[in-house]
């Protein structure tokens, strides 16, 4: 079974990770933010237990309404559903591993971490309000770059995205402006720019397109070599997209905090906090229609837990903490059962 990353070339769409389907094959769609460590992770569990994982990578918004409409086994996203939205729908959601969203800069001379730019600058950006890339403001953040008198081309999100969802809350949340005019969603009625589907689609028209900005998750500036930008923090200090950076803004999450440890880290406090920090969260039903294929969903995320964290920390994404790993399978035991009540995952540790 070969996984094939593929993307509609007409129209930017998601990509999907696909394995010819069998008996024993996973069914997800949803974020496509964690695409290529849940790509990595599906490639070494096929060859460990032939076991293959057909994940849709088509946004946030796309995965909720599977998993709601209960045609795949689990949905992803990046914007965590309220504990009413679950209880409501009788869904389970926990965290499967956090990472960084980036802004992404195609610029002539510039390479990557050459351009710092703070969240209120970035807001009026994306607000339509700063239009070319030697406006004073950017200037005064970067006073020893060459700016160019050019237009910034913006490239958003065309999709409902849990990526635009902690992109929006960031900005939400560094720029008054940016939360009145508007707001904080999954979707959101865009100032200014043009719209591409997915991740994959934003890295794509930013690396096409001179003179653009977009927000990717890292793996994608990574893997896409785009030219991503460091950031002023909350404490006021420059830093880069890194693993470290992003773990220090993890590092003080109270993850119990919100029903289905729905916990925002974007500018969060620390001198070496990232601050546009993201977790992405699995969804499941408390009672599933296919238990065996329910139970081998969560095998498949015990083993990624227990064994994937190496391949996440070679794209830049960080595994999530051991107590809370620890309360995501108490969460499993307790809560995902099939019709006679019996729990569908047994805690050994």
């Amino acid at each position: 079974m070969k996984l094939i990353h593929t993307i509609a070339a007409a129209s930017l769409a998601a990509a999907a990770l696909v394995t010819p389907a069998s008996a024993l094959d996973l069914s997800g769609a949803g974020a496509t933010f964690p695409y290529p460590i849940y790509a990595k992770w599906a490639d070494a569990y096929r060859k460990e237990t032939g076991i293959g994982l057909n994940y849709q990578s088509i946004g946030s918004g796309g995965g909720i309404k599977q998993i709601k409409a209960k045609t795949v086994t689990f949905g992803a996203s990046d914007a965590p559903l309220k504990g009413e939205e679950l209880t409501k729908d009788g869904l389970v959601q926990f965290p499967m591993v956090m990472g960084g969203i980036v802004p992404v800069v195609n610029l002539d001379g510039f390479k990557a971490g050459d351009l710092v730019i703070d969240g209120p600058t970035l807001a009026k950006i994306f607000l339509g309000d700063i239009k070319s890339w030697d406006d004073p403001g950017l200037a005064k953040l970067n006073p020893n770059a060459k700016l160019p008198k050019q237009a910034i081309a913006i490239v958003h999100r065309s999709d409902g995205s849990g990526t635009t969802f902690n992109f929006t809350y960031y900005l939400s949340e560094v720029s008054p402006d940016w939360k009145s005019k508007v707001g904080i969603n999954t979707a959101v009625e865009w100032p200014a720019g043009i719209g591409a589907k997915g991740n994959e689609g934003v890295a794509n028209n930013v690396a096409n397109t001179k003179g653009s900005i977009g927000y990717v998750e890292y793996a994608y500036a990574l893997q896409n070599k785009l030219t991503f930008t460091k950031m002023v923090n909350k404490d006021g200090k420059t830093v880069a997209p890194t693993s470290a950076t992003f773990q220090a803004a993890a590092a003080n999450a109270k993850w119990d905090s919100q029903p289905g440890y729905g916990v925002i880290l974007a500018n969060q406090p620390g001198a070496e906090s990232w601050p546009m920090t993201a977790a992405t969260w699995i969804l499941m039903h408390t009672k599933p229609q296919d238990p065996a294929a329910a139970t081998e969903a969560l095998k498949f995320f015990a083993w990624a837990y227990d064994k994937g964290g190496k391949m996440a920390e070679e794209l830049d994404y960080i595994s999530m903490p051991a107590p809370v790993v620890s309360s995501v399978k108490k969460t499993w035991a307790n809560e995902i059962k099939d019709a006679s009540g019996k729990p569908l995952y047994a805690v050994t540790n």
